[in-house]
């Protein structure tokens, strides 16, 4: 059987490594995304609960579905899924990046299957999920949309995807690379290639390529004064998040 094609980025996978130890260092490389996990995960529950009538007030609101979180890192989003009790996978092409999440988990008395692969591989073993969860991930990889037709294919139907990303504007260099690699250093420099950034029209179209129906967007907006996050339904001028949804038939679509 041939081998799956990839998207994987060697050189996007090397800069993450380099880094593996220090994810759950919340004043290390990782800081940027610390301040943000916590917008994020209110984005990423609300929409979950919301796609699969849950209740966020009771024991366990995610029993029952079996969560991906691809290009998962240390474990920053993986572990509070855990605890609300979904079954999670977390798949990345980072090596180095799995023993530290194994072990965080373990210490934290969580039971989470890290994987080291690929999206496109697990699609091609077949693999199915209620949500895929595909945070600042998209940026990296060297083909989008072959990449989001892999996270599309590891949906069952009716399944959400949640997706943020940063957009391409003169703002998001100034922010995202200026201030945080050049002026906060929070990132060593060369984590983010402006060129591969991604607007929100053009990742709205992406989605819908790859057999997805996109069905709300908001951005992430950092408030330098109260130096914390918070969610926009108007400035995705820097980092947003969309959430699309598989038709339960492809001709929904379209």
């Amino acid at each position: 059987m041939q081998a799956p094609h990839s998207t994987v980025d060697p050189a996007e996978v090397a800069k993450f490594e380099a880094m593996a130890a220090e994810w759950w260092d919340p004043n290390g490389k990782f800081k940027p995304l610390h301040m943000l996990n916590l917008c994020r995960l209110d984005y990423i529950t609300s929409q979950i609960a919301g796609e699969f009538d849950r209740d966020l007030s009771g024991p366990a609101p995610f029993k029952g579905l079996r969560i991906l979180d691809i290009g998962c890192g240390g474990g920053l989003l993986s572990e509070p899924m855990a605890r609300l009790g979904a079954e999670v996978v977390g798949a990345d092409a980072a090596e180095r990046n799995l023993p530290v999440a194994r072990i965080h988990a373990e210490q934290s008395g969580l039971e989470i299957d890290y994987r080291h692969t690929t999206a496109e591989a697990m699609a091609a073993e077949g693999e199915q999920f209620d949500v895929v969860l595909n945070m600042e991930v998209v940026e990296h990889v060297a083909d989008p949309l072959s990449y989001l037709v892999a996270c599309q294919t590891l949906l069952k139907p009716g399944g959400l995807h949640v997706c943020s990303t940063i957009n391409r504007n003169a703002k998001s260099y100034a922010m995202a690379i200026v201030g945080a690699e050049v002026v906060m250093r929070w990132l060593p420099r060369g984590t983010h290639e402006w060129s591969k950034f991604i607007t929100p029209d053009e990742l709205f179209d992406l989605l819908g390529q790859a057999g997805l129906s996109p069905v709300d967007r908001k951005g992430f907006v950092f408030n330098p004064l109260a130096w914390s996050w918070r969610l926009s339904d108007r400035d995705l001028s820097v980092n947003y998040v969309t959430a699309s949804v598989k038709p339960d038939h492809p001709s929904d679509s379209n």
